[in-house]
């Protein structure tokens, strides 16, 4: 009976440590799943962080490419207007220069005709020139060049402009202007030279 008990006894430990063998295993396998779980768990985060690297960098790559093109045609396009515009701005100072030094008070009044004449070809090249360039950045800057914002061109002074009386009286003063003046020194001189012979 003692013998029994002692069997009883001895395999009643066998079976606890048995038990506190698989708990302990248990433990352990617990402990492995939740750090293969805490790896997997990284693992996916930076697979996730490297796949968003790789489509950031791919989009910023394109848009940065893509950007560049543009911005290079449009240096060159401010290039091309910066150069049109100093062109432009040296053609104005030379007409300006030129339309300055007309003064009709020192013209010699026999040579009225011709300084008229050739003033008014000053006046007139200076008319085209400006239209011209006045075109010209229109055309390179589209709606960014009207904010330049030069004044319209007059019409012409030619014969079929359709110019008031008074415009066309000036117009004829300055025409007629040498033969007056040629008239009254005739008749002074007529005059004083009759009154010498008395």
């Amino acid at each position: 009976m003692l013998e029994l008990n002692e069997e009883e006894a001895n395999s009643t430990e066998h079976l606890d440590s048995q038990v506190q063998k698989a708990q302990e295993q248990l433990i352990s396998l617990k402990r492995q799943q939740e750090q293969i779980e805490k790896q997997k768990r990284e693992l996916e985060e930076l697979s996730r962080r490297q796949e968003e690297l790789e489509r950031g960098r791919t989009e910023m790559t394109d848009k940065l490419t893509r950007s560049l093109v543009v911005l290079e045609r449009e240096a060159y396009d401010s290039q091309k207007k910066l150069e049109q515009i100093r062109a432009t701005r040296e053609s104005f100072e030379q007409h300006l220069t030129l339309l300055e030094t007309i003064d009709p008070k020192s013209w010699n009044p026999a040579d009225l005709h011709k300084e008229l004449s050739r003033s008014l070809s000053t006046v007139d090249d200076a008319r085209a020139e400006f239209s011209q360039q006045r075109s010209r950045l229109s055309a390179a800057g589209g709606d960014e060049m009207s904010e330049v914002a030069l004044p319209e061109v007059a019409a012409d002074v030619s014969l079929g402009s359709g110019n008031g009386f008074m415009q066309w009286m000036q117009i004829g003063l300055a025409f007629t202007l040498p033969l007056i003046v040629f008239g009254l020194i005739a008749l002074a001189i007529f005059f004083w030279l009759a009154s010498q012979g008395r």
